[in-house]
């Protein structure tokens, strides 16, 4: 049975393809660390169901997936004309494995998904303060999480609380010279597999569990 999914987006609607009848609650960003000075931005609760199109179309995709299999690391190379910009990220559980989602306005762009032994804040080198038992890092090239005046496009965090069955903690780590990085910080080390999602565009990192 799906659990409740927590939307940490720039606007409070989203879409995605899970299984029948998730909600959604507010979503409590941990205290500001030195990852990014931007402020946070109020979370309101909405009824967006993660899974569907439109958002108050339940689907069953998701609930029909088997959890991942595979712990490799994941390169996809894209070339586009235009970055696309990060609004935002959510999270959910479902049978077996966990679902962090990257919402994105534009072209799906490349990425990568490599594990990293912690995680570390572009462009300035520090470390960033969560613990785990494994780090999980996705990397989004071309992106931009602002606006061309400098305003963040993802607000709230830069941590954010997930608690779910593997996925603890999602972590904004970079935003810096066209590359958009999220931390994703589990319990263990376990499967995992990237979907490309479209109309909106948003990449979609599940998690065994």
């Amino acid at each position: 049975m799906n659990r409740t999914l927590v939307s940490l987006a720039l606007v409070p609607s989203f879409l995605l393809v899970a299984g029948c009848g998730s909600t959604t609650q507010t979503a409590t960003p941990s205290p500001a660390s030195p990852v990014t000075t931007a402020p946070a931005g109020p979370v309101t609760t909405a009824p967006v169901d993660p899974v569907t199109t439109p958002p108050s179309t339940p689907s069953a995709v998701a609930a029909g997936l088997l959890p991942p299999t595979s712990t490799k690391e994941i390169e996809v190379d894209r070339p586009i004309d235009t970055q696309p910009t990060v609004t935002g990220a959510r999270f959910g559980e479902h049978k077996g494995f966990d679902r962090v989602v990257i919402d994105l306005k534009g072209d799906l762009p490349g990425y990568t998904a490599r594990w990293v032994p912690k995680l570390i804040q572009d462009g300035s080198g520090d470390p960033v303060d969560v613990k785990g038992g494994a780090y999980l890092q996705l990397t989004i090239t071309p992106a931009v999480a602002h606006t061309e005046a400098g305003k963040s496009t993802w607000t709230g965090g830069p941590i954010f609380q997930a608690k779910l069955g593997n996925v603890q903690n999602v972590v904004k780590i970079g935003d810096f010279e066209g590359v958009v990085s999220v931390g994703v910080v589990l319990d263990r080390k376990a499967p995992f597999r990237v979907l490309e999602q479209k109309s909106p565009n948003r990449l979609v990192v599940d998690i065994a569990h």
